[in-house]
């Protein structure tokens, strides 16, 4: 029997479902599943080898008065800002507890992509990202992830550029 010897490990469901998505969006990525956590900003830049503000932290926000949710993608170097982002975002904000993170993205906390969520939500991207050539982002699992051009994420998922610190 003859074929291609398949030597890196499966990836998880829930990291396929990243992988589609990014397909679907005419995203051209490639998954690596990490031998250690990369859950945290610090954890993920260790492993990739790269600046901790290259790592794209998704983080899922609620209106306060809505309860709409809304994803930040913020560079692992930054802290939002919530009154300035509440400002862009025309609304003030909480943060929803981990539940109800993984409803709105169907993500655990740590392992959060920044597409292919569950429900549809309003995107924006810290402007530090766009500072990177590269930047990478989580894909499904707190220990896999993903390199993209940040540019260029934020053109196939349609995300609005803000100011998050």
């Amino acid at each position: 029997m003859t074929g291609v010897v398949e030597t890196t490990p499966a990836l998880p469901p829930s990291a396929l479902k990243v992988r589609d998505a990014a397909g679907r969006l005419g995203l051209a990525i490639a998954i690596r599943a990490m031998p250690q956590s990369t859950r945290t900003a610090d954890e993920a830049a260790a492993a990739c080898g790269c600046d901790v503000g290259q790592i794209v932290k998704s983080l899922v926000f609620a209106g306060k008065a809505s309860g709409a949710p809304y994803l930040l993608l913020v560079s692992g170097r930054n802290r939002v800002n919530e009154k300035a982002a509440a400002g862009v975002i025309g609304e003030a904000l909480t943060r929803p507890d981990a539940d109800a993170v993984r409803a709105s993205t169907g993500f655990a906390i740590g392992g959060i992509p920044p597409f292919g969520h569950a429900t549809a939500m309003p995107t924006f991207l810290d402007e530090d990202l766009l500072g990177y050539d590269l930047v990478w982002a989580a894909a499904g699992t707190p220990s896999a992830v993903f390199s993209v051009e940040p540019r260029a994420l934020a053109q196939a998922i349609g995300a609005k550029v803000m100011r998050v610190t």
